[in-house]
């Protein structure tokens, strides 16, 4: 279900993905609100592009550390390839 900046105070959210369209971004929220799953999500910038990089608008999912494992669980059930830090 999708939780407020309140309901990761004091811990540490972990990004696990970077929507990059409006649809994608809707489907992963009805996708972890089905399952149960608490998550933040927030727009923010990312820089894409290969030849021509530019900063774009996109949609960052987070959880909190004791949910990675079942998000990412869920995300690659559904087609999804979660974020992970390098």
């Amino acid at each position: 279900m999708r939780q407020e900046a309140s309901f990761f105070q004091g811990q540490e959210p972990i990004l696990i993905y970077i929507a990059k369209k409006l649809n994608d971004a809707l489907r992963l929220e009805s996708i972890f609100t089905e399952s149960g799953l608490d998550y933040g999500v927030e727009a923010d910038e990312y820089r894409g592009g290969v030849v021509f990089r530019s900063v774009r608008a996109g949609a960052f999912f987070y959880v909190l550390p004791n949910a990675v494992d079942a998000a990412h669980h869920v995300m690659l059930r559904h087609g999804y390839t979660p974020h992970v830090e390098s």
